[in-house]
């Protein structure tokens, strides 16, 4: 069996804060590569070391440790003429640079395929920023909710006649960080393949905006305005949508004629697909308010675990768990989900492993280094004497 990580001996810089970029660089530290994060020693590093309400010793904290598994800390001041020496020197050795900081900053810290491609013209370079560095936004700083917000995301979620909500995670910064690691590793591909090195550009809102998808289509071919359906129904498949059990709600997706054909034999309603208000999709979508009475009378007779063995395999359907039930799901422990990472101050820390697989295996991890614990070793690689290193840690270069 192949044990070698797919992007081992890949070199990644990352100049990075909080979520979004740490979570895309983070795909290409469980896939193998080498990320070093860039930390300032003067401002303690990653703001998400300070993120609380838990912590884990002086400089960490359980969030940091989400978002930065199996990284290297290198604490450097890239604003200072010896740290920009530094920095220069590590580019050379690297393969990628990413960065998620404002869309109008790369150019001025010289974190550009511009400014880094006479250094090596083979590397990428990652921008993720909130607007674009391309643009009337491109000095505006922003966030995931604000992109909801504005990409329409809130309009769409909750039920009809309540406020705008927002998703309860953030889910386009996380996107965004994928989508740049994606980026980046295209480029990779083509670097590998003879070619040059280049920007990557990706931003929180294109990748928000772009998740609209067929709603988005359906707008711009056919005028069509998706609007909220109540119980998290699909804006055209019936039934599809959260149904009233005995303990809860479970949610129901009929999809094909199959899956309703097995919901209503499951249920010992044959008699529903009789039924002329419920014969085709049309119909059922024209008549979803009956059918969801219907349908939450039958479900009301068992609990949400009757439901799941009833119809485990043959229909897609799923409890509605609350945070706790979803965390403490058996299924997290039997698939590989729940993956130790112990912490100097915590040996039983864990956090939710890689979706990914190779091989059949989860890659393994370790937690990111405490604030500027491999400067020296990287530094020695790059060159540098103990003498130097020394020295530019009394001077806060380092």
């Amino acid at each position: 069996m192949n044990t070698a990580k797919p992007l081992a001996g890949i070199r990644v810089i990352a100049i990075e804060q909080y979520g979004a970029g740490p979570f895309g660089s983070m795909q290409l530290a469980d896939m193998g590569a080498e990320v070093i994060k860039i930390e300032n020693p003067v401002t303690g590093g990653d703001i998400a070391r300070q993120s609380g309400p838990y912590f884990l010793g002086e400089h960490d904290s359980d969030f940091f440790q989400t978002f930065n598994r199996s990284k290297k800390s290198l604490t450097l001041d890239l604003k200072s003429s010896e740290g920009r020496k530094v920095f220069e020197r590590l580019v050379q050795s690297a393969d990628i640079v990413m960065n998620n900081l404002r869309g109008d900053q790369p150019a001025k810290l010289g974190l550009d395929y511009d400014s880094l491609g006479a250094i090596k013209p083979e590397i990428i370079c990652g921008h993720l920023s909130a607007y674009g560095r391309d643009n009337d936004r491109a000095s505006w700083p922003g966030y995931d909710y604000l992109m909801q917000a504005e990409a329409g995301f809130m309009d769409l979620t909750g039920e009809p006649g309540t406020p705008p909500a927002r998703f309860g995670l953030s889910m386009v910064d996380f996107m965004s960080g994928v989508t740049l690691a994606m980026g980046v590793l295209g480029a990779l591909v083509g670097v590998l393949r003879g070619g040059q090195g280049r920007d990557v550009d990706v931003n929180l809102f294109d990748v928000a905006v772009t998740q609209l998808t067929y709603p988005a289509t359906w707008y711009l071919n056919r005028g069509h305005e998706t609007e909220r359906v109540a119980r998290s129904g699909h804006p055209s498949t019936v039934p599809c949508q959260i149904y009233r059990s005995a303990d809860g709600w479970v949610f129901v997706m009929a999809m094909t004629e199959k899956f309703w054909q097995i919901l209503a034999e499951g249920l010992g309603r044959k008699d529903l697909l009789a039924d002329p208000r419920f014969v085709s999709v049309a119909d059922r979508r024209a008549n979803r308010e009956q059918l969801t009475e219907i349908l939450d009378a039958e479900f009301s007779r068992h609990t949400n675990a009757y439901w799941m063995e009833c119809f485990a395999g043959e229909l897609p359907l799923a409890p509605v768990n609350s945070f706790t039930q979803a965390m403490s799901n058996p299924w997290l422990a039997q698939t590989g989900m729940l993956q130790p990472l112990p912490h100097v101050d915590n040996s039983q820390f864990r956090v939710l492993a890689s979706p990914l697989k190779f091989d059949g295996n989860r890659p393994a991890g370790i937690g990111c280094s405490a604030l500027g614990a491999d400067t020296g070793d990287l530094l020695a690689g790059l060159g540098y004497s103990a003498a130097d290193i020394e020295s530019m840690a009394a001077e806060r270069v380092t």
